[in-house]
């Protein structure tokens, strides 16, 4: 059975995040989830919203962002889908490499990946949608 907890669809304008961020956030302690994965949670949703606004549409105002919050099997799921081309996640350089520790943009998806129990990127031809995912239990 799936709970859906939040449906938005947001115009990719940077200036609503805090409010989008504080949105998760009140889900997530409304779940009584724990601190640290709450943090994770929010830390992560923050990279991946910030990501479907910039590389995803551009910040076209004009284009949007789906974002989808629900439970399922005992995992919270919040999903974000832009309107995007998509990209070659295995051209993402690894960011624990010597030759790029020093640069300054590349940690996003690394970061996401060991905060959360799971990421999952589909691309389709309307965008890219980024599933963050974490167990309850």
């Amino acid at each position: 059975m799936t709970t859906y907890l939040l449906h938005k669809i947001v115009k990719s304008n940077p200036e609503i995040l805090p409010e989008l961020e504080e949105d998760i956030i009140q889900i997530a302690k409304s779940l009584n989830i724990d601190k640290n994965k709450i943090n994770s949670l929010a830390l992560s949703f923050s990279e991946a919203i910030s990501n479907s606004m910039k590389h995803g549409n551009n910040y076209n105002e004009e284009k949007h962002v789906e974002i989808d919050v629900y439970i399922e099997n005992n995992k919270l799921y919040v999903s974000l889908k832009d309107e995007g081309k998509g990209f070659d996640i295995s051209s993402v350089p690894d960011p624990t490499k010597p030759e790029n520790i020093l640069k300054e943009s590349g940690r996003g998806i690394h970061i996401m990946k060991n905060f959360l129990d799971d990421l999952i990127y589909n691309f389709t031809p309307n965008g890219t949608q980024v599933i963050l995912v974490i167990n309850l239990k």
